[in-house]
């Protein structure tokens, strides 16, 4: 069997790439550092946070409901009151979570709505 390192991205389909774009760099701070058209036509932008990687793949049929994925902050109390004031839509509010392991003690999550459908989860 082959030695996996890591997941070298997320993929999410989207409805507007440019709108998308947009949204995950001023509310989240990625950074938008590569897009190409594949051989289809179909539009594909490289986003990155640190070394967190999250693809956007334009399609006009994107939908995205009951996948999530999750960023971890180190200042959740800000992280939660800055989406909010961004009139980010919450799915499920602040609540304690399980530790999977002991840096994880007291942490909380919360789940947020992208523009497609998208769940964010917050973990801090």
């Amino acid at each position: 069997m082959a030695a996996y390192k890591r997941i070298d991205h997320i993929a999410l389909h989207v409805k507007d790439l440019t709108a998308s774009i947009k949204f995950y760099e001023s509310h989240f701070g990625f950074e938008n550092y590569f897009e190409h058209d594949t051989p289809t036509g179909i539009q594909i932008a490289y986003l990155k946070l640190g070394d967190t990687v999250l693809e956007l793949v334009g399609r006009a049929d994107a939908a995205n409901g009951g996948f999530h994925w999750c960023l971890e902050t180190d200042d959740f109390d800000g992280a939660v009151a800055g989406l909010d004031a961004a009139g980010v839509e919450v799915l499920q509010p602040p609540h304690k979570t399980s530790a999977r392991e002991p840096r994880e003690e007291n942490w909380r999550r919360v789940v947020f709505k992208g523009p497609d459908g998208e769940m964010i989860e917050i973990r801090g």
